[in-house]
């Protein structure tokens, strides 16, 4: 994949867009008819999201590239704190506002908030030095 292609913009807004539909597909082919309340979906798509949401910066960012020589163990390690980070981050906001009346597009805003946010704050904490400036 060529940086060039796209700005860096497309490249996120393509990343998440396959994302999406690769969680819907999810949500519609296993987890509704295993019983999954349509309020809790959202959670499949913000752990899909947040890789996207992160990797992408890293990628085309010419001063993290040293991320990439990393061991394969560490990538991946990485990756499973920012899915962990963004399901669990999602769920614990998503459970207890689900019950209060408010707009579905609020919850599934403040869920995306907070799944994020946990999601970046785990990667970070793993790799402090891509984030120190130089």
């Amino acid at each position: 994949m060529d940086k060039e292609t796209l700005p860096r913009w497309g490249w996120l807004l393509l990343g998440l867009f396959a994302m999406a539909i690769v969680a819907n597909t999810l949500n519609i082919v296993v987890l509704r008819p295993a019983g999954l309340p349509d309020e809790y979906q959202v959670i499949t798509v913000i752990t899909s999201m947040a890789p996207v949401l992160i990797y992408i910066g890293i990628w085309y960012d010419e001063e993290r590239q040293q991320y990439w020589d990393r061991s394969r163990e560490h990538i991946a390690g990485d990756l499973v704190f920012v899915v962990t980070g963004a399901a669990i981050g999602s769920a614990i906001v998503l459970v207890p506002i689900v019950d209060l009346g408010l707009p579905r597009i609020v919850q599934d805003v403040v869920a995306m908030a907070a799944g994020f946010m946990l999601s970046w704050g785990l990667f970070w904490w793993r790799n402090t030095e891509l984030y120190r400036s130089v």
